[in-house]
């Protein structure tokens, strides 16, 4: 990769609503690694993209997507006094309040099919994660940014259940909610989009532990996922 690993790494992967983010945020506090919420990262571009005139609803402009993500700085900073306290940042601005929203999550699927972007932050991603003792989550960390990963999972729900996730997730944020089918209908095409692309597309790196979460707490899938951690590094 050009950038040596300092410290361990484990690459979290799966489709959207999934549990990814709980999931590493809950099991990085565990271990006391560091959390890179590789998701917020496009996530961020795809905002930055709308709001810039750059990605509209079926459209986005790959040389303008590619050159914002080689000019914007991003950066996570803890605030603990928030909620997410793993908050991302774009050129000194708070991103994390406005970067889940059904539109936002469409931008960023179409803006992370572009090869110049996901190029402009691999290396952005790889820095971030080679400081060592860090938890990656995304969608291509097993099998592209990281495939030296010390620990692989890859995370798994039904889609029913993702949607009803992602409902709770909105209404809890105070946006309009869209209807269950309608967010049901929107993760079908995430997914295609995600798993489908050209450029680092959205699987299951071979080396993976699979986990799907669709009957399981958080708690449940924290503690597997920390169990089999701890076996394959020797934590104590």
């Amino acid at each position: 990769m050009g950038i040596p690993k300092l410290g361990p790494v484990i690459a979290i992967d799966g489709p959207a609503g999934t549990g990814k983010s709980s999931a590493t945020r809950h099991l990085a506090d565990v271990l006391g690694f560091i959390h890179v919420d590789t998701g917020a990262i496009y996530r961020a571009v795809g905002y930055l993209s709308l709001e810039r005139g750059i990605a509209t609803s079926d459209r986005v402009d790959s040389v303008r997507a590619a050159d914002l993500a080689r000019s914007v700085h991003l950066e996570f900073r803890r605030i603990p006094q928030k909620n997410p306290a793993n908050r991302i940042f774009a050129d000194g601005r708070d991103l994390t309040d406005f970067i889940r929203t059904p539109e936002v999550s469409m931008a960023s699927s179409r803006v992370s099919a572009c090869a110049e972007v996901r190029a402009a932050l691999l290396g952005l991603q790889r820095r971030l994660g080679c400081v060592g003792k860090t938890i990656l989550e995304g969608r291509d960390i097993g099998t592209v940014v990281f495939p030296d990963a010390d620990v692989k999972f890859f995370l798994t729900a039904t889609v029913d259940e993702r949607a009803k996730r992602r409902l709770v997730e909105l209404e809890a944020s105070g946006t309009d909610s869209p209807s269950f089918e309608d967010v049901k209908a929107q993760i079908v095409a995430r997914d295609h989009g995600d798993s489908t692309r050209a450029v680092a597309p959205l699987k299951k790196a071979e080396d993976a532990v699979s986990i799907d979460t669709s009957t399981m707490t958080l708690d449940q899938v924290v503690k597997l996922m920390e169990s089999i951690v701890r076996s394959r590094l020797g934590l104590s």
